[in-house]
């Protein structure tokens, strides 16, 4: 069994996927792992919309925009590379305490639980977010705030931790399609060890 940190190295961002379904399971457990996710003071503010059949993915590949950093060309999934399934992620501002910490903790674990099944993740913020309300049929709930979107599929591609070069963090593909993605090194981040 690999190690957490080898786990969460190869728990990357994926955006072209193998046009094979993501069981109906593998997708309830990483809602499951989004639902029972820390908060704080237990608040609960998350709500999930499931997209997984074939007619309303179509859709929402329509209503999302891939890797700002690349040309389209590059960073986005080609026909027969989309996503197999979607989860959109609410914060119910009808209730006290929504705040982004407590969506960032759900994404994490939800994106994980799915790759403990070899399924990989994009988590979305640039999105249509009127017209994916629409298309969950949620437009009428105004206090129902689309957060962010996450595309899942079994990735058709590998995503690799490279060392950062001359302060650069922009991800980018090497001669494989592959995504290489730069770290910032230990050295640089760590502040104070007293």
């Amino acid at each position: 069994m690999p190690s957490i940190l080898e786990f969460l190295r190869t728990r990357r961002t994926y955006r072209r996927f193998l046009p094979k379904p993501v069981p109906d399971a593998v997708l309830r457990e990483a809602l499951e792992a989004a639902r029972i996710a820390s908060c704080g003071s237990n608040r609960q503010t998350l709500k999930y919309a499931l997209v997984q059949s074939p007619a309303a993915v179509a859709e929402m590949n329509r209503l999302v925009r891939w890797a700002a950093y690349l040309p389209p060309a590059q960073g986005y999934p080609k026909a027969g590379e989309t996503p197999t399934a979607f989860i959109a992620v609410f914060q119910d501002e009808s209730l006290p305490g929504v705040n982004d910490t407590d969506a960032g903790l759900a994404l994490g674990s939800l994106t994980a639980a799915a790759w403990a099944y070899g399924v990989g993740s994009c988590i979305m913020g640039n999105i249509d977010r009127a017209q994916i309300k629409t298309l969950l049929g949620l437009s009428d709930r105004e206090r129902l705030r689309l957060h962010s979107v996450v595309a899942l599929g079994y990735p058709a591609h590998q995503s690799h931790l490279v060392p950062m070069r001359e302060g650069s963090t922009p991800y980018y593909l090497d001669e494989n399609r592959d995504y290489c993605v730069p770290k910032r090194p230990m050295s640089e981040i760590l502040l104070a060890d007293l």
